[in-house]
């Protein structure tokens, strides 16, 4: 997988994140995929079309997605995964996305996203990409989330 395909992701973590009040970001793994990514409780994936074609996935638990919705709601109390949590951890997979895809359109590649889809269940398996995707391991403040990228032009 091109690294000028993946980069805008992290950047796009990198930069988003502080904005919605997190302080830390940090890479800690990278692996290749196959096919298939396994629920870890929350998943949001994002096509892409036009310049180019594919997934990208935002993987974590539930305890994770109910931290994260908690800081981007100002720091109000997240137990569960009610609405107003899946709306805001939606929309996190909404704004990393459209962030990467700015970043590629400056550098002319013009990338078309969908809406979110948000998945909730931890025992399941989602087809991202007919071949290979990359797993990069990400802790955010010490909240853990999986970025899967499955894109090629």
């Amino acid at each position: 997988m091109d690294v000028n395909l993946i980069n805008p992701f992290l950047e796009a973590i990198r930069d988003v994140m502080p904005q919605l009040g997190f302080n830390q970001v940090e890479r800690s793994k990278l692996t290749i995929g196959e096919r298939e990514l396994s629920g870890k409780g929350v998943t949001i994936i994002v096509g892409l079309s036009e310049g180019a074609n594919g997934n990208v996935a935002y993987n974590m638990t539930r305890d994770a997605a109910c931290r994260i919705a908690s800081t981007m709601m100002m720091g109000a109390p997240v137990p569960e995964l009610d609405e107003m949590a899946k709306s805001a951890i939606s929309e996190l997979g909404n704004m990393l996305t459209a962030n990467a895809a700015t970043q590629l359109s400056n550098k002319g590649l013009s990338v078309n996203i969908s809406s979110p889809s948000l998945i909730i269940g931890s025992d399941f398996r989602v087809k991202i990409s007919s071949t290979k995707y990359l797993n990069m391991e990400l802790t955010i403040d010490s909240i853990s989330l999986e970025l899967l990228i499955a894109i090629e032009t």
